[in-house]
């Protein structure tokens, strides 16, 4: 179930978010950014991730360590003869990406790996 909310949407916003299309690796508008604040769903605005616990993983999308709690979703996604679990934002629906168990990350040893064209940033007041 998605619920869509914002008509400024792309093309290629919707086919990520209700869709569960990926973006291409390594192109994303987040992957390389570092500034202090909060990645939200670029549908509904609901604030996902803090940018204290993005990392590079080297995977080629934005990846965190965390979610904030009760903001995303996770479903079971067998996909392309994978077995994988999807993230969704937990107020709209919208697919977020993915999320892997990551020996480096200490404190959650999770890997979010979200597509950036899933995503906004509101910058620490």
């Amino acid at each position: 179930m998605y619920s869509m909310q914002n008509p400024n949407l792309s093309d290629e916003q919707k086919a990520v978010l209700f869709d569960k299309a990926t973006e291409s690796p390594y192109r994303g508008k987040w992957l390389y950014h570092d500034n202090e604040g909060g990645y939200v769903c670029a549908n509904c605005g609901t604030t996902l991730f803090n940018s204290n616990t993005k990392y590079d993983s080297h995977c080629g999308w934005p990846s965190f360590g965390a979610a904030l709690p009760d903001s995303v979703e996770f479903h079971t996604d067998n996909s392309f003869g994978m077995k994988r679990v999807e993230v969704t934002c937990a107020k709209c629906g919208g697919h977020l990406g993915h999320v892997f168990p990551d020996g480096t990350v200490k404190t959650t040893g999770q890997q979010f790996c979200i597509n950036s064209l899933a995503l906004d940033f509101k910058p620490k007041e």
